[in-house]
């Protein structure tokens, strides 16, 4: 009875006359196909009719993903359909259009209870950017085994954008060009004590100490990330000179530094906590104190924040802020910004890297992760790419030093 009610039969026809020029296939789970009308593109394989399923349920970004993420939507090449959903523009479709779509879907969906949501999916509950929901949000990103990070990461674990535009060949070059830049901006000395804000796995940290023997301060939301950064500053020999803590900016208190690093953290703070974030860094630098800060930003006004997607599977309460917002809130808490550089298309590579060596590791992956996050990450590194080769979006180093 299910299987004659939910034949995709009436929707594969509605699709055809609705979208009558497609640079794409889709194959649905019954084995019939809706072929591409320009004879190539990436084909969509719906494998359930579930696929359908968790679009009506959340219609639009949300359902589409969760469809990806559980196994229900498969994609052959997942490349071409990212440019795809970049590129094609889909022809607006009058109300009656839209409702034969929508029929033509429940008929082929079929009696079903709706889908549940894919184990990985993570809604953030609390008010947003205080310090339980921010800590929540980011041990959902980060708490995977770190054998997992470094199948793509590399062995430096350097989870930010690498530098490719000042020679380096390779992408553990490329990290390393970006830590030794970080600690030159900032003209660290030796006996210095300096702060890393969202240290993750103590990359910069270990980098900073045996390079430049310094004495450094990391701080991490996630316990299994310190752990492995004291490992690694033991192992460098500097563990006398790192002291990795699981803390939260807002609450460190009653000390001074001489410099600060934050590399890959101001993402994660919010419009609603940027002005704050500036004055704690203030608060945490000597009068006349460097400061770096290293942060992807959204470069046209106007643009949305991160979609639903990136909000339940990758980043939950990620909010990339414009650079002159960023900035502003620095010049607010009394700093004054010497140099500002941007590095769009080092990340972009950066991240066509990452995304090459997930791929080629894409067993060992899984077995470390599971099939769900696997297919988000492999998305995500895909989408953060394009966002960049778009204009979307770009990172930058804004040096500064607090005024006395």
């Amino acid at each position: 009875m299910v299987g004659r009610m939910s034949s995709p039969a009436p929707l594969r026809s509605e699709i055809e006359r609705v979208f009558p020029d497609r640079p794409f296939a889709i194959e649905f789970w019954d084995g019939s196909t809706l072929p591409p009308t320009n004879g190539g593109g990436p084909t969509f394989r719906l494998q359930s009719r579930k696929a359908i399923g968790h679009a009506l349920r959340a219609p639009g970004q949300l359902g589409i993903g969760r469809a990806y993420v559980s196994g229900d939507i498969a994609v052959d090449d997942l490349d071409a359909a990212m440019r795809v959903v970049g590129s094609w523009k889909a022809p607006a479709l009058e109300r009656k259009d839209q409702a034969k779509l929508a029929v033509a879907a429940l008929r082929a969906a079929g009696p079903m209870l709706p889908p549940q949501p894919p184990a990985v999916e993570l809604k953030p509950k609390g008010r947003r950017h205080t310090m339980a929901r921010d800590k929540r949000a980011v041990r959902h990103h980060y708490d995977l085994p770190p054998e997992f990070f470094e199948l793509f990461l590399g062995e430096s674990l350097a989870y930010s954008c690498a530098i490719f535009s000042r020679g380096a060949t390779t992408l553990e070059e490329a990290q390393q060009t970006k830590l030794d830049l970080v600690c030159t901006k900032l003209d660290l000395k030796p006996g210095q004590r300096v702060l890393d804000v969202g240290c993750g796995w103590g990359s910069w940290v270990v980098h900073a100490a045996k390079e430049y023997d310094v004495h450094v301060t990391g701080i991490t939301l996630s316990e299994p990330q310190a752990q492995i950064a004291r490992q690694r500053a033991d192992a460098a020999g500097v563990g006398d000179k790192v002291d990795i803590r699981v803390q939260d900016y807002r609450e460190i208190s009653g000390e001074r530094f001489d410099a600060i690093a934050s590399i890959g953290m101001v993402e994660h703070v919010g419009e609603e906590r940027i002005d704050q974030y500036a004055a704690q860094l203030r608060a945490l630098v000597s009068d006349g104190g460097r400061v770096l800060n290293h942060g992807i930003a959204r470069l046209r006004h106007g643009d949305p924040e991160a979609g639903p997607f990136s909000e339940r599977y990758v980043f939950p309460d990620a909010d990339p802020l414009h650079l002159s917002r960023v900035t502003l809130a620095l010049e607010r808490a009394g700093f004054e910004i010497h140099h500002v550089e941007g590095f769009r298309d080092d990340y972009a590579e950066t991240l066509r890297h990452w995304a090459r060596r997930l791929d080629d590791n894409i067993d060992e992956a899984t077995r470390l992760a599971g099939a769900e996050r696997v297919r988000v990450w492999r998305l995500y590194l895909r989408a953060a790419r394009n966002g960049f080769e778009t204009g979307f979006t770009s990172i930058y180093q804004v040096r500064c030093h607090a005024a006395s």
